[in-house]
This record gives C-alpha cells, sequence and structure tokens, in this order.
C-alpha cells in the first residue's frame, strides 16, 4: 500500500489557468521544503518541462492509453519514491477523454490514484454563474474525490465578493488576474521551460492568494493505494545509447529512458547541434523543435558524421523532430540539408498535420524495433515528409496517420524515423537495447 499525499489539478477547459495554478501549487509547496513529484496526465512534453524545472524533481507522463491502468499505477509507485507529496496536472477539461469519452481523461486518472480533485475555474466575465459550473463537475460523476476549487482570473476585489456571497464549495485559492505569469505559445503548444521564467512568480502567487495548508490537508485525505509493485531488477549496462538532448530534440517520455536502462542501456545524451557524434551502440532521436535550429543542424558535425556511422551499420531510431533531421533536406522559409539518411524531404506546413493517438504493430524485418512488438504513442506536428515512392515502412498503424496512410517508421539501412512519438513498454524498450547489442556490418 502506498499512501503519499496527492491532489490532481483539474480544469474546466484548456486554457483555463490549469498549466500555470499547477506550477504556482509545486513552487509554493517546493518553497515550503516539500519533496514534490510532478505529473502530467496524457502524452504532453511541454508542461512536464515546467514541472521538472521547478520541482527539481523529473515529471512524469500519466496516460492510459499509452500505459494502460496498471502502467499508471506502477509509474506512479516509483516515481514517487521519497517524496512527500504528489502534483498531478490534468489534461483539457476535466472529463474530456478519447473521441468525447472518458477513457484517459483527467477523471479517469483521478479514479485510477484515488486522488482529490481541486478544479481550476476561470471566472473571467461571470460572478454567480460560476458556482453551477461547479456544482456540474461536482456531481457529474459521483466516484471523483472533489475537494473543491480554485478561482482564477478574479478581476478585482468586488469581483471575488459577488462569488463569494453565493459561494457552497470549499475554495482553495482566489487568483486575480495577472498578463505576467502566463506562458506563451506556438504550433506545438507552449513554450518549453528552458524558453520563459514566466512561471517563476506562480509560487509567491499561490503562496498569497491560495490556501496552501488546506491543499496540503486536502491531498493528505487521499486513501492508501493499492499497487502490485513488481521488482525491477536493471541488467547492468553492456549496451550505450546515445540520446539527443538540446533545444532542438527533447521530447522524451521519462518512462522510456528508464526502460532503456533497466533493459541495460547506459544512455550518452549529447546535442546534434554542437557535439560530434558520440561513440556508442545506438542513437535515439527524440522529437522537439528541429526547425527553429536549422542553421546550426546543417553545419554541426553530427549532421555530417551520422551518415558515415549508419553506413557502418550504426542503428538509429527518431521520432518526429528527428525524423525530419534524417530526411535529405527541411523546407521551411528556406531549405535545409539535413542528414540524408532516409529518401525523403521534409517540409513545414502552417496547418496541423496530425494529432492523436497512435496505436500499431511492427511489422517488418530489420527494424531497430522487434518485429510483432505492439506499439502505442501519439502524433503532433505541423510538417510532413515526403518520402519516395519505393521506400519500407516498419510500423503499420490500425489508429493514427504515421508518415502516409497509416504507415510508419521509415526505413533505410539501419535508420529508422517515424512520427509516432513511442510510449516503450519494457519489451519494446528490451528489444530496442538488444538490437543495439547485434554487430555491426563491416
Amino acid at each position: 500500500m502506498i499512501s503519499i499525499p496527492r491532489i490532481i489539478i483539474a480544469g474546466t477547459h484548456s486554457g483555463c489557468g490549469k498549466t500555470t495554478i499547477a506550477s504556482g501549487i509545486m513552487a509554493a509547496l517546493t518553497a515550503r521544503g516539500m519533496n514534490v513529484q510532478p505529473f502530467k496526465v496524457g502524452p504532453d512534453f511541454i508542461d512536464p518541462s515546467h514541472h521538472t524545472r521547478i520541482c527539481k524533481r523529473p515529471s512524469r507522463n500519466l496516460d492510459p492509453f499509452m500505459m494502460g491502468e496498471d502502467g499508471c499505477l506502477e509509474t506512479f509507485a516509483r516515481a514517487t519514491a521519497g517524496a512527500d507529496i504528489a502534483v498531478i496536472e490534468g489534461v483539457m477539461g476535466m472529463y474530456d477523454g478519447i473521441e468525447g469519452t472518458d477513457s484517459c481523461s483527467t477523471a479517469h486518472v483521478a479514479r485510477i490514484l484515488k486522488a482529490p480533485v481541486i478544479l481550476v475555474c476561470d471566472v473571467k466575465g461571470m460572478s454567480r454563474s460560476v458556482h453551477a459550473i461547479i456544482k456540474g463537475f461536482q456531481t457529474f460523476d459521483p466516484s471523483i474525490l472533489f475537494a473543491g476549487a480554485i478561482l482564477n482570473r478574479i478581476g478585482s476585489p468586488r469581483h471575488r465578493e459577488m462569488i463569494e456571497s453565493a459561494g457552497k464549495v470549499r475554495s482553495f485559492g482566489w487568483i486575480p488576474r495577472s498578463e505576467g505569469i502566463g506562458l506563451a505559445s506556438r504550433h506545438l503548444g507552449l513554450v518549453m521551460a528552458h524558453e520563459s521564467d514566466s512561471l517563476d512568480t506562480s509560487g509567491r502567487i499561490i503562496e498569497e492568494h491560495g490556501d496552501v495548508d488546506g491543499i496540503i490537508a486536502a491531498a493528505t485525505s487521499a486513501p492508501p493505494l493499492a499497487i502490485p509493485l513488481r521488482h525491477i531488477i536493471a541488467q547492468d549496462p553492456s549496451i550505450t545509447i546515445g540520446v539527443a538532448l538540446d533545444n532542438a530534440f527533447c521530447f522524451y517520455y521519462r518512462d522510456n529512458l528508464d526502460h532503456l536502462r533497466d533493459a541495460g542501456a547506459e544512455l550518452v545524451f549529447f546535442s546534434p547541434l554542437v557535439d560530434h557524434l558520440p561513440q556508442v551502440d545506438a542513437i535515439y532521436l527524440g522529437g522537439g523543435y528541429p526547425e527553429l535550429h536549422l542553421p546550426a543542424l546543417e553545419s554541426s558535425p553530427c549532421t555530417r558524421e551520422l551518415k558515415a556511422a549508419v553506413d557502418k551499420g550504426l542503428p538509429v531510431l527518431a521520432e518526429c523532430g528527428g525524423l525530419m533531421y534524417l530526411a535529405r533536406e527541411i523546407r521551411a522559409e528556406k531549405t535545409y540539408r539535413m542528414t540524408g539518411l532516409l529518401p525523403a524531404d521534409a517540409e513545414m506546413t502552417k496547418k496541423i498535420q496530425a494529432l492523436g493517438y497512435v496505436k500499431g504493430s511492427i511489422v517488418a524485418k530489420g527494424s531497430i524495433l522487434p518485429k510483432g512488438t505492439g506499439i502505442t504513442g501519439h502524433e503532433f506536428h505541423y510538417s510532413r515528409l515526403l518520402p519516395d515512392h519505393d521506400v519500407r515502412f516498419a510500423v503499420r498503424l490500425e489508429r493514427g496517420r504515421g508518415i502516409e496512410n497509416g504507415n510508419d517508421g521509415l526505413m533505410a539501412g539501419t535508420a529508422q524515423g517515424m512520427y509516432t512519438h513511442a510510449y516503450f513498454s519494457k519489451s519494446l524498450a528490451a528489444g530496442i537495447v538488444k538490437a543495439a547489442g547485434q554487430p555491426v556490418k563491416d
């Protein structure tokens, strides 16, 4: 049984201030000397980057579609070891799941974790009506441990008085409207943590205008959680995998890295923007924003060295932004040469090309991903790949678009790139490490 205090910060809808409030609570608790373990419901990479910066502990995704319910519990138990409290930021509106269902919603994860929920409500432009909204969220699913609400974007003391006079629900904060602590957006969502310090004052605002003691008490009221813990015996590192990590390539599920290590890989982090290619057994290129760094990527030593290494048999697995990097060129406002490892060109688009969960299987031999293995993940991109007509694909999707028509995992030699941001199951991670250990060709 696990009895760690835990609280979920849900929202009425996207854009209600959920990320700012959740991050502020994390910062306020951290400032009090608490060891805070952050989480994010869903497949997002960007919000966890802000959590990690604030809490100094890696934020983890909790996603029942990609991980399964037991996977969510296992990740929660593993990540909260040594923490004093867990703060989980929700996704979208509290009850918004896949295709209009409850599945994979914030409420779904709240039930899995038996975690109390605090609802963030944007009260701009309303007063007494907010209580009808809160009441609806509170009673919509009686199985939810509904702790109360935080009222965000209060316009004035008078505005608060009008709302408070009709209040019947426990309030954990009255947060004034402030343009200074919001996060800027771009085509893949909010800016990453290393690009903005606008959340640095959020903890002070929560401490001043919120009920931090009440939030801690609500988190402490969470009942014990039964989790069938699996004793994981990490293999002694026998394989080295180079992981691209810089401002261009920064989208990784933390569990993926842990599962690779558990399977016997030592991870060597490097920057394709400035570093030479490391001496490793395989390369993992995650997603990110290569389109913002095209001149540097075109001229970097890694871009020149990667093709020669693959010609000698180095396995390379790339996702989304990493897939674009493996193409011959990326066309944005100008065209820039990339590694040329895959027989395709990439181009940026003004409209979103794919967004949603992905499910499929590995169908090709010779892939760094083991044939026959199932794969789940997520795709979200404003680019498209234009492959040659005679290319090979390693992945066939039953859900999702992939590179084209449900095909993903473009292969060429020992290089493979896909639009899917895959969640590595333990078996998938073990297969990748095994493939990385195969002798390279001369």
